[in-house]
């Protein structure tokens, strides 16, 4: 009787073993067929960036016209900037006590904004429109259909994965980090194709322009210190003071030489003595 009741046990087992089994074949089956109906399906995703250089009339008009047109085109703006880069400097004399101060500068402006893929290229005739002249104007365009469809069926494998693990997790104790391993990297691609998807929706324009350089004229103080010296005829008068003044140095300074002066004199007489000696003596 045992014996009969263990071969029962045994057929129910082998019989529940082979439902899985062909349930698992089943399943995936079913996910290979899937999978083979995604890679037949590719999205096309395109990113444009485009990017010029023009000089105008005005900076400043042109970053208020350039805002407003993003705006008008629903786009967004995402940076701008105004700089004035000084070409030449220089001061020159205007007055007694004043100078004229002269800089030539270029003013520079930058704008970075996003505007809808499909008005990119009437955004830039537009812009180009506003341009006295325009250096340069380039669009580049970056094909991510691959990327993100191989984002896309990573995260159904990453689902299947998942779901796998959590069917069997009282079998394995490491599951959990598995899974939430396998969660983390389905987040990063799941945002990385909503990256794209913004990318391909709004293109990134950046825009640079400038305008002729312009020089400004400003009468500024005169800090030449030199400059505020006395007249001619003043400094004159200052001199001859000062000359008699070191005039007088010079003769306290040779009194304090006197003996100096007697030593100089007397070797002068002794030398003059011996010449006039020595003169008598070859005349004889």
């Amino acid at each position: 009787m045992k014996k009969y009741l263990i071969y029962c046990v045994v057929a129910i087992a082998i019989s529940a073993c082979s439902k899985e089994n062909k349930s698992y074949e089943a399943t995936s089956d079913a996910t290979a067929a899937n999978l083979e109906v995604s890679d037949t399906t590719l999205t096309e995703k395109i990113i444009k960036t485009a990017d010029m250089r023009f000089r105008v009339k005005e900076v400043q008009k042109t970053k208020e016209k350039l805002a407003d047109l993003v705006k008008a085109e629903g786009g967004t703006l995402a940076e701008f900037s105004i700089q004035s880069n000084v070409e030449r400097f220089e001061k020159v004399g205007y007055s007694a006590d004043s100078l004229l101060e002269l800089t030539s500068y270029r003013v520079e402006g930058l704008v970075v904004a996003k505007v809808p893929s499909e008005k990119l290229d009437a955004f830039t005739n537009k812009v180009a429109g506003m341009a006295v002249f325009v250096d340069h104007q380039s669009m580049k365009m970056d094909d991510q259909s691959i990327s993100y469809l191989a984002n896309k069926l990573k995260n159904q494998n990453r689902v299947e994965a998942v779901a796998q693990l959590n069917k069997h997790a009282d079998k394995k104790s490491n599951n959990v980090e598995t899974a939430l391993s396998l969660k983390d990297d389905y987040i990063d691609k799941k945002i990385e194709n909503m990256s794209i998807d913004s990318r391909v929706k709004y293109s990134d324009i950046r825009l640079n322009f400038y305008q002729d350089n312009t020089v400004k004229k400003l009468v500024v103080g005169n800090d030449n210190l030199a400059d505020y010296g006395p007249g001619f005829f003043r400094r004159l008068g200052l001199n001859i003071q000062n000359g008699w003044v070191i005039f007088k140095e010079f003769i306290l300074i040779i009194s304090n030489l006197w003996m100096l002066m007697i030593l100089i004199l007397a070797g002068y007489f002794v030398f003059r003595y011996y010449r006039k000696k020595r003169k008598s003596a070859i005349a004889a």
